[in-house]
């Protein structure tokens, strides 16, 4: 690409690996339940079982999720006694969510 002037742009393109990586992650975060678990933890810390009892899903399936998420290093987790509570992995993870739903929120200025 070049600017007005005809001088190269310094951009970078952004590599196929890197996109593809991407793209999986985008695509992982398309389940509805996912990110209402991730809605839930932007707020505050949850156990599995409150998590299940708010979504109205079964602890079983919110289990599923949370595993999946931790695979995708979006959520951590800390033991208490016999109760695991979940939380956002760190604040890319939180201003990734924000940013999205702000983004939802916006009304359309075309």
């Amino acid at each position: 690409m070049f600017t007005k002037d005809l001088q190269p742009l310094s951009i970078q393109v952004l590599s196929s690996e890197k996109a593809q990586r991407m793209a999986e992650f985008f695509s992982f975060l398309g389940d509805a339940n996912r990110l209402r678990i991730l809605s839930l933890l932007a707020e505050k810390e949850f156990c599995v079982s409150d998590l299940a009892a708010t979504l109205d899903i079964s602890e079983s399936a919110v289990s599923h999720q949370l595993r999946n998420l931790r695979a995708m290093r979006l959520v951590n987790y800390r033991k208490q006694g016999r109760r695991v509570f979940y939380r956002l992995h760190d604040n890319h993870v939180l201003h990734l969510y924000q940013a999205v739903a702000e983004h939802l929120d916006e009304k359309d200025e075309g």
